[in-house]
């Protein structure tokens, strides 16, 4: 149906920012205890960067304990250490447990809201028929996983690492001291010129860093698709392994999914290459920083400034200060691996929030496409209705019709001529055309197509569907297998299995028909329902859904003949070159045959 858009004019929002998929989380409904847990966490991390501030100051009085040969202070300084190692220990553990607790909460909360977004309001049928992004379950299973985890963890680290690097800055710059030099015969002090040394280090990696590595963000986010590519087409193996093995279709399924890896061997080869380079950059930077401090403040130990234990502490504070200052390079591939779910999270979120954009710019809705109005009558009625193509290529016409309580259509026409597009017009599933459907307000409508879905459960569970099992009785239940001759499966209504592979074609077109039985709908839209069937079956079937529900107006589209005498009214669709025309033909004879 047509919808209002929003947005740019274009139809395409341009303002998904990372900011906009954290912050809901934090102004939500949960705001209290995800900002209770971060703030202790905070705490935490302040405390153990406290610890190792005073253990690069135990650093430096254990070597000169040492140099000195000092056995006084020796056994005081290990009972110092053993105290703070187990309070560190113990505060690592339970912070890496409240950052877990946080994490998992945060990845919990985002997945209810993409699951109802993507489930609300038919969003994810559209985004399937009108292929608007590719595998969205791997996008709610496992990018909100890495993305609530991994912001988490690059938040908390990064304000751990400022924390670390003004602390240890101020060891640094007021330890190692000024060092003075000579330019042009003037002497000259450079304060903190340890300090200065590290950010001159970390600048110059970082920068060489990302020059390197920067095309591992597109990389990665290929390597998302592929992959997800690649586990769905095994998917899709699996799920129809009894057809591909009646065609003898292994061949081909075994160079499909040759064909999928290829894609992913392509790409990985182009991450290993990246990868190399950035590998190079990332191992001599850090063996140079092992060295590195110490060859900088080396001048000043050997002038006899500072004693062996104090080198090994300004040693201590450099490294801390060089990583704080280099958590960009240290983080670079967890940076690119998180900017790539974003990124596919933005296109994700994007088009949920225009679950309409296909058809709000397609051809076939340029007038405005088919309005769904929910009135007061007793009819599902349409009004100037011609269905179309996504492409705006017209299928039918169809004449004004009115489809009343008790009333029986059949519908009738060539493969391709749009009676299953105008059922799911009928059911609000098609918005491609033009004209008006006219739907009674809390009416209960049901689609059945050819295959209907089975879900994961009980037998009791499917044939409730989408109904909770515990709304019908188990004699309902049963009273419904044994109608639709199904009375085999009776005992079997409280095992759970996969029942689409269990049930024949047959069968599943038997317990659909069972389970509207009993949920009783208003309006019953019937999609070739019972074409798995023999024709006696399908009588039996239709006659049952006759005896059963009297006051329920069935629409039906099916190519046997035999079926007619279940019906009052026919539409007949039929094909011409040009265009296609539907029109409302008188009501069937009573012996199933044609009428005139």
């Amino acid at each position: 149906m047509s919808h209002p858009t929003s947005g740019p004019a274009s139809g395409q929002p341009d303002n998904i920012s990372a900011w906009s998929l954290i912050r809901p989380y934090w102004v939500s409904e949960e705001r209290r205890t995800a900002w209770g847990l971060l703030i202790a966490i905070i705490a935490m991390d302040l405390f153990l960067v406290g610890i190792n501030a005073r253990l690069n100051t135990w650093n430096r009085d254990f070597y000169n304990a040492l140099e000195g040969r000092n056995v006084r202070e020796f056994p005081q300084l290990m009972l110092l250490f053993s105290a703070l190692a187990f309070a560190f220990v113990a505060i690592s553990v339970y912070n890496r447990y409240l950052r877990q607790m946080l994490g998992f909460r945060w990845r919990q909360w985002l997945t209810t809201r993409y699951v109802q977004e993507w489930l609300g309001d038919g969003t994810f049928y559209r985004i399937e028929r009108d292929r608007l992004t590719d595998n969205p379950d791997q996008r709610i299973a496992v990018d909100l996983d890495s993305f609530a985890n991994t912001t988490l963890s690059l938040t908390l680290d990064l304000l751990s690492t400022l924390e670390t690097l003004v602390w240890f800055s101020t060891i640094l710059w007021s330890t190692a001291g000024a060092l003075a030099v000579v330019v042009g015969g003037t002497p000259v002090q450079i304060p903190g010129y340890m300090f200065w040394a590290a950010v001159i280090y970390a600048i110059a990696g970082s920068v060489l860093t990302n020059k390197v590595g920067h095309p591992l963000v597109s990389i990665n986010y290929q390597l998302q698709r592929v992959e997800a590519d690649f586990r769905f087409g095994l998917i899709r193996l699996r799920e129809n392994a009894e057809q591909i093995a009646l065609y003898d279709g292994m061949r081909v399924e075994a160079s499909n999914a040759q064909d999928l890896f290829g894609r992913i061997r392509d790409n990985w080869w182009r991450v290993m290459k990246y990868t190399r380079r950035y590998s190079f950059v990332l191992n001599f930077y850090g063996q140079i920083a092992d060295i590195f401090p110490i060859f900088v403040a080396s001048p000043r130990y050997f002038a006899g400034v500072f004693s062996f234990g104090t080198l090994m502490q300004i040693t201590d504070a450099f490294s801390s200060v060089s990583e704080s200052l280099s958590w960009f390079i240290n983080n670079y591939d967890t940076l690119v691996q998180w900017r790539a779910t974003v990124n596919r999270l933005r296109e994700f979120r994007r088009v949920m929030q225009l679950p309409h954009l296909k058809e709000s710019v397609s051809p076939a809705t340029e007038h405005g496409g088919i309005n769904l109005h929910y009135v007061d009558e007793s009819r599902l009625a349409t009004h100037h209705l011609t269905l179309a193509l996504p492409n705006g290529e017209t299928l039918a016409s169809v004449r004004d019709i009115a489809v009343k309580p008790g009333s029986r259509w059949l519908v009738r026409g060539p493969s391709g001529s749009g009676k299953s597009t105008l059922l799911r017009a009928l059911a609000g599933l098609w918005p491609f055309g033009n004209g008006s459907i006219d739907a009674p307000v809390n009416a209960r409508i049901m689609f059945i197509p050819q295959q209907s879905y089975l879900p994961v459960g009980t037998l009791k569970t499917v044939l409730a569907y989408p109904a909770a099992a515990a709304s019908f009785s188990d004699e309902q239940c049963r009273e419904a297998l044994r109608l639709c001759q199904l009375a085999g499966y009776v005992g079997r209504l409280h095992e759970s299995s996969q029942w689409w592979r269990i049930l024949s074609p047959g069968e599943q077109q038997r317990l659909a028909v069972a389970r509207v039985l009993m949920h009783k709908p208003d309006y019953l839209l019937l999609d070739e329902a019972t074409s798995a069937l023999d024709s006696e079956s399908e009588l039996q079937l239709y006659r049952l859904l006759t005896e059963r529900l009297p006051n329920a107006a069935i629409v039906s589209v099916t190519h046997r003949k035999s079926l007619a005498r279940f019906h009052q009214e026919t539409l007949d669709i039929t094909r011409v070159r040009e265009h296609t025309v539907a029109s409302i033909r008188p009501p069937a004879r009573a012996d199933g045959l044609d009428g005139p």
